[in-house]
C-alpha cells in the first residue's frame, strides 16, 4: 500500500511540473489573446431592482441575475472562512495559482479514479465567471490560469475576495452572498449563523448537486464538509460543528414577490420601463418606492375575487353552457395626493394578464352621467333647475333617427336636476347634453382627467364612449377633491443602487371645477346613494357619494363611489363583451364587490363629513318639486347651491309630496 502511495505521490509530482511547465508556455502565449484586465476599473454588475410598498415592503424584484452587491464589512467573516476553507484555504498565500492545491486535487483524483477536486482558486473562479465560458477545455483553463495572475497584480485580496463575494453564483437564481442569503435563509448576509455560513459556502462548487431544495442529502453532506474544514483549520471547536450539524436545512425559497400581486407589478414594471429602458430596469439596481397599500392591495383581491364567483353563482345554475371566466377590475385612489393605493386588473393574472383597471376600454353607461351634471353645474345650472322627461326622437341622419328611453320604459314630464341623476334618467340627460353643447362637454371631460377619444354624439350623455376605469374613476376623484385634478401615480420616488434619486413624483395639481361646483355634485351623488340607483352602499354606514352604469346588454357593469379620502371604482364584465346575464346592473354586479373593499379599507376609521366650500347655500327643498319647503311638504332635503342658483319660490302646498320608491337600476339606450 505504501509503496502503491509513493508510486502514485512520484506520478503526481511529475505530472504537476509537466502541466506547469506546459501550462507556463501556453499562458505566456495566451497573454495577448485576453480580456483586459482594466475593464474592471469599470465593471458594473448587474443589480437587481426592487419595488416596495407604501410600508417599505419588497413586493416585486426585477432582474437578469438577482445580485444585491454588499461591501466586504457586511459579510459574516466566518462566511469569508468557510469558502475559503472550502474553495481555496490558500488564499492568502498564492498569487492567482495555488500550485499545492493542483498538486493535491491531482493526487486525490488519482487515487479515487475520479474527479474530487479542481484545484481552481477563488481568483481562478472570479475570472472565469467574469471574462470567459464555462466551457471545459485545455485552452479555457490556461486563460483562466494567466487572468487569475494578472488580476492578483493589479488588485489586493480584500478586493478579489469582494468581487468574488458579489459575482460567484449559489444557485436558485441568486448571484452574490446577499441574494443567496435572502433566497435560501429570508436574512441579510451579515446575520447568517455558523451552520448558514457553512451551507452557503458549499454550494459555488456545484449549486446544483447541493441545494437544499433539490438535493437536500448532498447539501447535508457538503455542510458537514465544510463544518469539518473549519474544524481541521481550528477556526471552530469541534463542539460548534456538531452544534451546527444539527440545524435543519431551509426547505423552500424565501419568497418576496407574491404572484397574486402581479397586476400592479406589471403595472409598475411598464411604467418604469418607458422611462428607464429595460437594461436599466434589469440591471441597474433601482429601488423603486409606490403608493401602494399592503392590506388594501389584498383587500381589493378578495373583492374582485368574492364578487366574481357570486355573480357567476346566480348564473351557472340556470346554464349548462361553458363559461370563459367572468373578470372585474378595482383601483383605489386617495384623492389628496392621487395615490393609486391598489389595482387588481382581473381575476387571476396567472390566466390572464390583460390589466382591466387601466388597459380595457369599455361603455361607462350612466356612470358618465356625472360629468355631465359636473359641467351643468359648472355652466350654473343648479339641482333645483328643471329638466324635461318627455318623449324625445333625435335625427341622426336621413335615414335614420334614436329614440332614447329610460329604464323603466316611462316618463315622468318635469324633474329637477337632482331627480334625474338621482333616479338615473336617461333622457333628460340627453337633452341636458343638447343645451350644454356636445364639443364643449368633451372638452369639460378632457379637463377631468378623460384621455380616452369621446365620440361627439348625444349618446354620450348614456356612456356610450369607451373608457378606461383608471381614468373616469380618477374624474370622480377630481369631485372628492374640491374640483382638483391630480393625476393618479402608483411610483412615488425612484432611486439608484446608492440611494441617489432617479426620479421623484411631482404631479402638479390643477383646479378644473369650482370648490362649489365639487361640493354640489358629491351632495348630488350622495343623494344617488340615499335614495337611488346606489342605495346599497348606505351599508357602509357613513356618508358616501357614487354612481352606478350600466352597459346595453348588461355586458358592463360599474360602480364608482367615494368617501372623504378615499375613492375606488369597479368594473366587471366579459372580455368577449358578452352579456353578463339578466338584470345584472351595476347596483348588483359591482357594487357589492365596492362595498366589499370599502368596509375593509375604512374599518376602524371615523366617518367623516363632506366639508363644504366657503361661499356655499344650504336651503331646506322639497324633494318633489325642488322648491323651498314648507310644514306640509313630506319629503325634505337639505340642498346646496351656488348663491344665485337657488329657488326663491316655496312649494305650493297642492305639489308638495312622497319622492318615488327607489329604483333599482338603470341601462341605458345607445344607438
Amino acid at each position: 500500500m505504501h509503496k502503491r502511495n509513493s508510486f502514485i505521490l512520484f506520478i503526481v509530482l511529475a505530472l504537476t511540473a509537466g502541466l506547469i511547465g506546459g501550462a507556463s508556455g501556453f499562458i505566456i502565449f495566451s497573454m495577448g489573446d485576453l480580456p483586459e484586465i482594466e475593464m474592471l476599473e469599470e465593471y458594473r454588475p448587474s443589480i437587481t431592482s426592487r419595488v416596495y410598498t407604501d410600508t417599505n415592503r419588497m413586493m416585486a424584484e426585477f432582474y437578469l441575475e438577482n445580485r444585491t452587491p454588499v461591501e466586504l464589512t457586511d459579510v459574516p467573516e466566518m462566511l469569508t472562512k468557510a469558502l475559503m476553507a472550502a474553495e481555496d484555504s490558500r488564499f492568502y498565500q498564492h498569487h492567482g495559482l495555488d500550485v499545492r492545491g493542483i498538486a493535491r486535487a491531482l493526487y486525490r483524483n488519482l487515487r479515487a479514479h475520479r474527479i474530487l477536486e479542481g484545484g481552481s482558486t477563488l481568483t481562478q473562479q472570479l475570472a472565469k465567471v467574469l471574462f470567459l465560458s464555462p466551457d471545459r477545455t485545455f485552452s479555457r483553463k490556461f486563460k483562466e490560469m494567466a487572468l487569475a495572475l494578472r488580476i492578483e497584480q493589479r488588485y489586493t485580496k480584500r478586493e478579489i475576495l469582494s468581487l468574488y463575494l458579489n459575482q460567484i453564483y449559489f444557485g436558485n437564481g441568486a448571484y452574490g452572498v446577499e441574494a443567496a442569503a435572502r433566497i435560501y435563509f429570508g436574512k441579510p448576509a451579515r446575520d447568517l449563523n455558523l451552520a448558514e455560513c457553512a451551507m452557503l459556502a458549499g454550494l459555488p462548487r456545484s449549486p446544483k448537486r447541493y441545494s437544499p431544495f433539490k438535493a437536500p442529502a448532498g447539501a447535508l453532506a457538503r455542510r458537514t464538509y465544510v463544518l469539518s474544514r473549519l474544524t481541521r483549520a481550528g477556526i471552530i471547536t469541534q463542539l460548534q460543528a456538531d452544534e451546527a450539524a444539527k440545524e435543519p436545512l431551509p426547505l423552500s425559497p424565501t419568497t418576496t414577490v407574491r404572484g397574486s400581486d402581479s397586476y400592479i407589478v406589471e403595472y409598475i414594471r411598464q411604467k418604469i420601463e418607458e422611462r428607464f429602458g429595460s437594461s436599466i430596469l434589469y440591471s441597474g439596481g433601482l429601488n423603486i418606492y409606490t403608493s401602494i397599500n399592503d392590506q388594501f392591495q389584498e383587500y381589493a383581491k378578495q373583492a374582485v375575487k368574492t364578487g366574481l364567483q357570486q355573480v357567476e353563482a346566480r348564473h351557472h345554475q340556470r346554464s349548462k353552457l361553458p363559461q370563459p371566466p367572468l373578470q372585474g377590475a378595482l383601483i383605489a385612489i386617495e384623492p389628496s395626493t392621487g395615490h393609486i393605493l391598489a389595482m387588481v386588473g382581473g381575476r387571476d393574472y396567472a390566466e390572464s394578464q390583460f390589466n382591466r383597471a387601466w388597459q380595457a376600454y369599455r361603455q361607462p353607461g350612466s356612470a358618465f352621467k356625472p360629468v355631465i351634471y359636473a359641467e351643468a353645474i359648472e355652466r350654473g345650472f343648479g339641482p333645483s333647475d328643471l329638466l324635461d322627461d318627455s318623449p324625445l326622437t333625435v335625427k341622426l341622419d336621413r335615414n335614420k333617427n334614436w329614440t332614447p328611453e329610460n329604464f323603466s320604459r316611462k316618463f315622468q314630464g318635469t324633474v329637477t336636476l337632482r331627480r334625474a341623476l338621482t333616479k338615473s334618467l336617461n333622457v333628460p340627460t340627453v337633452r341636458l347634453l343638447d343645451k350644454l353643447g356636445i364639443e364643449q362637454t368633451v372638452q369639460f371631460a378632457r379637463s377631468m382627467g378623460i384621455r380616452s377619444p369621446v365620440a361627439p354624439y348625444l349618446s354620450m350623455a348614456l356612456g356610450s364612449s369607451d373608457v378606461t376605469l383608471f381614468e373616469l374613476t380618477s374624474a370622480y376623484s377630481v369631485l372628492a377633491n374640491h374640483g382638483v385634478l391630480i393625476d393618479p401615480v402608483a411610483i412615488l420616488q425612484v432611486t439608484d443602487s446608492t440611494g441617489r434619486v432617479l426620479f421623484a413624483s411631482n404631479s402638479f395639481p390643477a383646479q378644473v371645477v369650482r370648490p362649489e361646483t365639487a361640493y354640489i355634485m358629491t351632495n348630488l351623488l350622495r343623494g344617488v346613494v340615499e335614495r337611488g340607483t346606489a342605495w346599497k352602499a348606505r351599508e357602509l354606514g357613513r356618508p358616501v357619494a357614487g354612481k352606478t352604469g350600466t352597459a346595453n346588454d348588461y355586458r358592463d357593469a360599474w360602480f364608482i363611489g367615494y368617501t372623504p379620502g378615499l375613492v375606488a371604482g369597479v368594473w366587471v364584465g366579459y372580455d368577449d363583451h358578452r352579456t353578463i346575464g339578466p338584470r345584472e346592473t351595476g347596483a348588483r354586479a359591482a357594487l357589492p364587490l365596492w362595498l366589499d373593499f370599502m368596509k375593509k379599507a375604512l374599518d376602524g376609521r371615523e366617518p367623516e363629513e363632506f366639508t363644504a366650500p366657503e361661499g356655499i347655500v344650504l336651503r331646506q327643498i322639497d324633494a318633489a318639486t325642488g322648491l323651498l319647503s314648507t310644514e306640509k311638504c313630506k319629503d325634505i332635503i337639505r340642498e346646496a347651491y351656488v348663491p344665485g342658483t337657488e329657488p326663491r319660490k316655496y312649494c305650493p302646498e297642492s305639489a308638495a309630496g312622497n319622492e318615488e320608491p327607489v329604483q333599482e337600476d338603470e341601462a341605458p339606450e345607445t344607438p
